[in-house]
């Protein structure tokens, strides 16, 4: 991802800190910067300005408005930058999970501006392609297993081998254009209607 092309926003209360992290994201190319200083009605903002990377700066967050913070950070699954000014080890614990991409204390300066953004994208990226991957082998896992007890109905019902089994299996899936897995679920889901599940 380019990070010049980047639409930024800014949820900061404090328009001084704001217009800092403003001009760190300006000097290092980022044109497309929105700034929030009212946290109320945030999610429409987000809907509104459809930003690509949120940096939320908080001066001194209380316990309430972290959480409020953490809830948002798990609904947009967008790449979060958070800078505190104080924290503890059980708020950082919840930035993590809630998927607050950098979680920076004590740290804001113009000129870390981009290298934390930068990162925060890309942590958001390297996370989002794990989640997928895990996700695309959770549902590979899933199809093995439909295959295999399709397998198991067809070969304790016609007396076939595993391979004759599969081969019927392959030829109904490429005939009628469909997934092996979905002709294999389907096959299932008949069996348990008709009481032959193996």
């Amino acid at each position: 991802m380019k990070t010049a092309a980047l639409r930024v926003l800014v949820i900061d209360e404090n328009r001084i800190r704001a217009s800092i992290i403003e001009a760190g994201l300006r000097e290092a190319g980022h044109e497309d910067v929105t700034l929030v200083h009212d946290v109320a009605g945030i999610g429409q903002r987000i809907a509104e300005t459809n930003p690509d990377v949120i940096v939320i700066d908080l001066e001194n967050p209380n316990r309430d408005m972290l959480e409020n913070m953490f809830q948002l950070s798990r609904a947009v699954k967008r790449p979060i930058a958070m800078f505190v000014d104080r924290s503890d080890s059980a708020s950082i614990e919840a930035a993590v999970d809630a998927g607050v991409s950098a979680y920076v204390v004590d740290g804001l300066k113009r000129e870390r501006v981009k290298p934390i953004l930068d990162m925060a994208v890309s942590r958001f990226n390297a996370f989002s392609r794990l989640a997928r991957e895990l996700e695309e082998a959770r549902s590979e896992l899933e199809d093995r297993k439909v295959i295999d007890r399709a397998k198991g109905i067809l070969m304790k019902s016609r007396g076939i081998s595993e391979a004759e089994a599969y081969a019927l299996m392959r030829k109904a899936a490429m005939n009628q254009n469909r997934k092996l897995s979905e002709i294999a679920q389907s096959l299932v889901t008949a069996a348990g209607l008709l009481g032959d599940d193996a």
